[in-house]
């Protein structure tokens, strides 16, 4: 069992880490994000299938981490999934099952913002599902991982850990931000008056799912920016690939063409320079 991390405790005031050096951060990230341009074209040619779970509190940095992961990637070849509450017909299927419809083929990464943890967290702690099927989740959650691994997916599960104090100061943030306030659900905000509750369900859920074959990787984010640097770090390391050759595509020259008539350009609707007024003065 993962020991219990300190931004979870009860109570516990996390010191805030010293910040990073502005440009160190965004030199370290832009050669990770290299690297992992280098993974996606190794998963690509060699047919294998990569499965990231992102969890954690509420306004914890899951999202800002998943968008530096996919922010150079091909999207044809790494999709990300946050699926919405499940439909009338889909609670009637076997619980892993629009899950698994989601999982990757060969040559593909899929990112889970938020995944098949949504039972033992907001469905167990909000009473969405009811108690034996909790337990259920908690029997089957294992097995149906090792039946993944066992079948050759490269499954990586990642916690970000938040403390109380930073996701109330990232929630007023949200509030006071007008591009950022679709952000905070009904949920989000029930979240606040059910921190004991969420860690009790968490601390339950790795009692039964964090195994020697299917870990927990815990990220500390009460620094997004280090977070960010920590979980691509952890994931280049951790996943067996090869940097291959580039493929660096070359340019034909271009061959001269025969002179043809185009329509004039007062023939065609252009959208208005709104744009100019923002032109230096020279």
């Amino acid at each position: 069992m993962a020991k219990k991390q300190p931004a979870e405790q009860k109570n516990a005031k996390t010191p805030k880490p010293p910040k990073l050096d502005k440009k160190a951060y965004e030199s370290e990230l832009e050669r990770l994000q290299a690297e992992l341009v280098d993974m996606q074209q190794w998963v690509v040619e060699t047919g294998a299938r990569v499965v990231l779970v992102m969890e954690g509190r509420d306004a914890a940095g899951k999202g800002s981490a998943i968008s530096r992961i996919t922010q150079y990637l091909n999207p044809r070849s790494c999709r990300v999934v946050a699926l919405p509450a499940p439909n009338e017909r889909e609670r009637g299927q076997w619980y892993f099952q629009r899950y698994i419809e989601q999982l990757p083929s060969a040559g593909e990464i899929v990112i889970f913002d938020r995944s098949w943890y949504n039972r033992a967290g907001v469905e167990r702690v909000m009473g969405f599902c009811t108690t034996k099927e909790y337990r259920r989740f908690l029997s089957q959650a294992p097995t149906f991982e090792r039946m993944l691994i066992e079948d050759g997916i490269i499954l990586r599960k990642y916690w970000f850990s938040v403390s109380a104090e930073e996701q109330l100061r990232r929630f007023r943030s949200r509030v006071d931000d007008p591009l950022r306030r679709w952000k905070l659900s009904p949920m989000d905000l029930e979240s606040i008056n059910r921190w004991d509750d969420y860690s009790k369900a968490k601390d339950e859920m790795f009692i039964h799912t964090d195994t020697s074959l299917s870990p927990w990787h815990v990220v500390e984010s009460e620094d997004k920016k280090r977070s960010r640097i920590n979980v691509i770090s952890h994931l280049l390391e951790t996943v067996p690939y090869q940097a291959t050759a580039p493929y660096v595509p070359k340019l034909p020259e271009r061959v001269g063409h025969d002179k043809i008539d185009r329509p004039s350009r007062g023939e065609f609707r252009y959208v208005p320079d709104v744009a100019a007024k923002l032109e230096r003065k020279r």
